[in-house]
């Protein structure tokens, strides 16, 4: 019963948002995945229903992976990635994709998501990556 309370509650936050936001070619929509393991961004034009760009955690756990068998070989601690920081740095890099495409303004969807933890921590790490919501 718990659980499909949650689903419930979950499935209403996440109509009551998506009625209110809606992205262009100019302004897309920010959205976030989070899952359990890994977190999603995409910029999402709906004029047209295309996907702009799509970063999440794994393309920067390939990027840490060569880091850290570079700082291994070097001597240095095994550095921890945690799931904020993640989520930080998706932000960053999602920001970084929007600007090469001449993209400063989004509008941010974070689906039914409480703005805390990693969604607080992605949309942080967009900010500082240059975007404006």
């Amino acid at each position: 019963m718990e659980i499909k309370e949650k689903r419930e509650k979950r499935y209403r936050r996440h109509r009551r948002i998506r009625a209110k936001i809606f992205g262009t070619v100019k302004v897309p929509r920010l959205c976030v995945f989070r899952s359990a393991k890994h977190i999603y961004a995409q910029l999402i034009d709906d004029e047209r229903g295309r996907t702009i760009a799509v970063v999440s955690d794994l393309e920067i756990k390939k990027q840490t992976r060569k880091e850290k068998v570079e700082k291994k070989k070097e001597g240095e601690k095994k550095a921890m990635t945690r799931k904020v920081t993640l989520a930080y740095k998706v932000g960053k890099l999602i920001a970084e994709k929007a600007l090469k495409k001449k993209i400063e303004k989004v509008i941010f969807d974070r689906a039914s998501y409480k703005y805390h933890g990693r969604v607080k921590a992605l949309a942080d790490g967009a900010r500082e990556g240059g975007l404006k919501f």
